[in-house]
């Protein structure tokens, strides 16, 4: 048996994509993997903030059209970047052990963030980031920072930026984690929906890359993000919107609680909306806080950020 997977050409996709298929390879000696590099919209266009290029697909459609047309049997996303719906005929095969969820600041000078200096320069193109750090620091500025994590984190031990926002797990796969300066605790950054999960697609009638897959499936990893993504698919938004959400697992008696948390927050950080609660079922949880944000102001905070968005990309 042989498995074609599409990859974007970043660093940090093609070691994702790697970890994969070593840890297939691991359980299954005989099977055989091949690498097919494609690049996605999202990495040819490095000289926008997302929120004017943003949509949804900008790092996976690519990648998605290969696995229609039977180019490639499987491709390995950051499960963060991926849609929450699938197109017809494709589904997320599996979904691995999570990786470290929370988001790194990095300063060249050392500053935490709670010691950067009045009016510091923060780099980041998440407004999910950007809403978090303002709500919290609302003197310093938050501006674009765009490119795969080699050139993001050169730019600010270059001194570019007084300090720099990025996700901890790809760091970490990358053997970047000590240039990190400070772990922003849950409390202080929501990562976002998938944030440290990798999910892997394939299509939905190919019963023999399925029965391969499902050796990686990690359950709470994939009940967490399921309620995680499921709180986003609620609220209709995309990747690129300033929607938090992280859940985590507890087994009592063979049974799996779900506990999740999820934000909505204006791009200057002023408005949050903040809900939280539990189920054994992560559709029910993910739906349900939704709603919960919604009557608390989500909807009307997401549509100025809308106008926002479009606003800039006029």
């Amino acid at each position: 048996m042989k498995l074609i997977f599409a990859t974007r050409p970043s660093a940090l996709a093609r070691w994702q994509t790697q970890w994969v298929m070593a840890a297939l390879q691991k359980i299954h000696p005989d099977l055989l993997c091949e690498e097919k590099v494609i690049t996605t919209q999202g990495d040819k266009i490095l000289d926008k903030p997302l929120p004017e290029i943003g949509g949804k697909g900008l790092f996976t459609q690519e990648l998605e059209t290969e696995l229609l047309c039977g180019a490639v049997h499987c491709a390995v996303h950051s499960l963060k970047d991926l849609p929450v719906e699938n197109p017809a005929g494709l589904t997320l095969g599996c979904v691995p052990v999570r990786a470290e969820p929370r988001d790194a600041l990095i300063s060249a000078r050392g500053h935490l963030l709670e010691s950067l200096p009045p009016a510091a320069v923060v780099g980041t193109s998440s407004l999910r980031r950007s809403a978090q750090i303002l709500s919290v620091r609302p003197d310093v500025t938050t501006t674009s920072l765009r490119g795969n994590v080699d050139t993001r984190l050169h730019k600010a031990l270059d001194g570019q930026y007084d300090a720099i926002l990025l996700a901890g797990a790809g760091l970490i796969r990358l053997g970047m984690q000590s240039h990190v300066t400070q772990w922003l605790p849950l409390d202080v950054m929501l990562p976002a929906p998938g944030q440290g999960a990798l999910g892997i697609q394939c299509r939905a009638n190919d019963q023999e890359s399925l029965e391969l897959l499902s050796s990686l499936e990690n359950i709470p990893t994939r009940a967490a993000v399921t309620a995680e993504r499921q709180f986003l698919l609620g609220l209709g938004g995309g990747c690129a919107v300033p929607v938090a959400a992280y859940a985590h697992c507890t087994v009592e008696k063979e049974t799996l609680s779900i506990f999740l948390t999820g934000l909505v927050a204006s791009t200057d950080g002023k408005q949050i909306v903040k809900v939280s609660g539990e189920s054994t079922d992560p559709f029910e949880l993910g739906t349900r806080l939704a709603k919960e944000a919604i009557t608390q102001g989500a909807t009307e905070i997401l549509q100025q950020v809308s106008e926002f968005g479009s606003k800039a990309a006029a």
